[in-house]
């Protein structure tokens, strides 16, 4: 199970419930490809919470309004973190401990592995970023999933996926085809380094895809 954070209940964590993180680069179909896992899930007899970041408890969908809507620089990096830090912690008080403690599979998209790219390695300051990302993490959250499933695609495919799409959540596909990029090699790099993370191609067929999904969570609840 996920490590706790030091002023986590020792049985918050300790039931037969799974934490799953969804990632990958904006138009990847990550949230497409959760929703499907949750279904297939439930269909399997599991109970399941899919759930999102930011956002996912009542106080954290309001940060979500913060930070995805308006220009790409309305914040600075480090506020952004402080915002995203602000809105996970009510996440995982308030919806993500207690569906783990009540046994189900918890499965989000987007969680820590997002901030550590989107806010961690912004603006040419990578290094202090990721270190503060980290820092608080470690402080305020000091929660890792069990599985986090990396749906890889290239940059200007996601791009033109995401700019399609419209709607009033833009600031980060506004940063353009070379941003996602960095993004995505940083996400390759992140799965690279822990084994927690599944890479699955999102090139192909949705419903392939699908079942590479399923077949990495079937894995991990085995």
């Amino acid at each position: 199970m996920p490590n706790r954070p030091h002023n986590m209940a020792a049985t918050d964590l300790t039931k037969a419930g799974l934490f799953i993180s969804f990632e990958g680069i904006d138009g990847s179909g990550k949230s497409t490809q959760a929703r499907l896992l949750a279904e297939a899930l439930r269909g399997l007899g599991h109970s399941v919470l899919l759930t999102r970041e930011p956002g996912g408890s009542p106080g954290a969908e309001d940060i979500r309004r913060l930070v995805l809507e308006g220009d790409p620089d309305r914040w600075s990096p480090e506020t952004e973190i402080l915002l995203f830090t602000a809105a996970r912690r009510d996440h995982l008080e308030k919806t993500i401990r207690p569906a783990i403690a009540r046994g189900e599979v918890v499965i989000t998209d987007r969680f820590a592995d997002s901030t550590r790219m989107y806010q961690g390695i912004r603006r040419g300051t990578g290094a202090d970023l990721r270190a503060m990302v980290d820092d608080l993490h470690s402080r305020m959250i000091g929660v890792e999933p069990d599985l986090t499933i990396l749906i890889d695609i290239d940059a200007e495919t996601g791009h033109s996926r995401a700019i399609a799409r419209a709607g009033s959540e833009l600031r980060f596909e506004d940063m353009g085809t070379a941003m996602q990029a960095r993004m995505r090699d940083g996400f390759l790099a992140l799965a690279a380094a822990h084994p927690r993370f599944a890479v699955i191609d999102g090139a192909g067929d949705p419903a392939a895809i699908a079942a590479d999904v399923l077949a990495a969570a079937m894995a991990k609840l085995a």
